[in-house]
């Protein structure tokens, strides 16, 4: 009994005085242009985890392989969670990379093209597997 309370001082112990431990996030984005309110709070979130220090990626698949393109990241804005660019530009500026969906991409005439001079690219499913296993945060939007 002694020993387990030591262990749980200890431990709340450490957890005070390291208030913010940096990790890793995944968040996959599904929701596309159509949903811009869920499309862009999935990058706002991506951003305020990026923000406290953690490592994040963000996987795009379904109909947000589309928010990859110049016209979706202009245009979508959601209701209380902002411009899709300027979350984009603050992920993209702390080092978040972007990974596309290839067969989503390709079913929404996404290319190449679209992701020149971004840090995206292309990917399959067993890619978000592996970034999901390796992740110690996964969100869904």
């Amino acid at each position: 009994m002694i020993l387990r309370k030591t262990l749980i001082a200890a431990s709340l112990a450490i957890l005070a005085s390291s208030p913010a431990m940096a990790g890793t996030f995944l968040v996959q984005i599904t929701a596309g242009p159509d949903n811009p309110t869920t499309a862009a709070l999935g990058f706002t979130i991506a951003a305020a985890a990026q923000k406290e220090g953690n490592t994040v990626d963000v996987f795009l698949a379904g109909d947000g392989a589309s928010l990859i393109t110049d016209a979706s990241l202009a245009s979508v804005v959601g209701k209380g969670t902002g411009k899709l660019q300027e979350q984009f530009d603050a992920l993209t500026k702390g080092g978040a990379h972007i990974y596309i969906s290839g067969n989503s991409a390709k079913a929404r005439n996404v290319t190449d093209a679209d992701l020149k001079g971004k840090p995206a690219e292309f990917a399959m499913p067993t890619k978000f597997v592996q970034l999901a296993a390796a992740a110690d945060v996964v969100l869904v939007y």
